[in-house]
């Protein structure tokens, strides 16, 4: 994101009002790829959805930035890039690891990584989520991307006859035998960039709110109760 910043600089734009073609392919000559542009509640702005995270892009193409853009609701804030993006995050749910709750009041998302410590320490208490009504669904997000051992372990996790029984052993150390090119993997990676996910665990609520970081299942369930005020 930051060499597509720095080129935005360093581009010298029209002062015509851009179409969204027009904008991709402004994106695309700074670098973006697999762009989706799309209206914003803002007038005069487009959001802009690309590999790299979510962009915010004036209609004439002259300008463009990055961070959070929060609706402000009687409820609270709202992150618009989340709105945006949770029906792509639910569109891969025959591809997500879940551990459903008896007694469902909640579900959350965790982008996870089979190295992370904290990962481990949240799967180690699945079941005290589970008893708080809390669903997990796991994604995969290798830390250091795609191109390590990692990546192709967790593709083999994810694309496993038992995708839960191989992230169970695989918690416990028995790390899958064969590998494989990471394919399903590499699609969760690119959403949880888009999400702006840098670190494991990553926890998405059903809203498309992004919460960084490990919580206890107590933390976790006020958090959730919070945002559903």
């Amino acid at each position: 994101m930051k060499k597509i910043l720095t080129a935005l600089l360093c581009v010298a734009a029209t002062n015509a009002m851009a179409d969204d073609a027009a904008i991709k392919s402004k994106l695309q000559s700074l670098g973006a790829s697999n762009i989706d542009v799309k209206s914003s509640p803002i007038s005069g702005i487009k959001t802009a959805v690309t590999d790299q995270g979510v962009l915010y892009v004036t209609e004439d193409g002259k300008y463009a930035f990055q961070g959070k853009l929060y609706e402000l609701t009687n409820n609270g804030p709202v992150d618009v890039a989340g709105k945006i993006l949770v029906d792509k995050l639910n569109s891969y749910k025959n591809e997500m690891i879940v551990y459903p709750a008896k007694n469902e009041k909640h579900v959350v998302t965790v982008f996870m990584d089979i190295t992370c410590h904290y990962c481990h320490l949240l799967h180690q208490q699945l079941k005290e989520y589970n008893d708080l009504g809390i669903t997990v669904r796991y994604l995969a997000f290798p830390r250091a991307g795609m191109n390590n051992q990692t990546a192709k372990q967790m593709e083999a996790i994810w694309t496993a006859k038992d995708p839960v029984f191989a992230l169970n052993e695989a918690e416990k150390g028995n790390l899958p035998k064969e590998v494989k090119t990471p394919n399903v993997v590499k699609k969760h990676y690119e959403l949880g960039a888009q999400f702006g996910v840098n670190g494991t665990p990553s926890i998405v609520t059903s809203t498309g709110e992004l919460i960084g970081g490990y919580l206890k299942p107590a933390d976790l369930l006020s958090a959730l109760e919070e945002t559903t005020k």
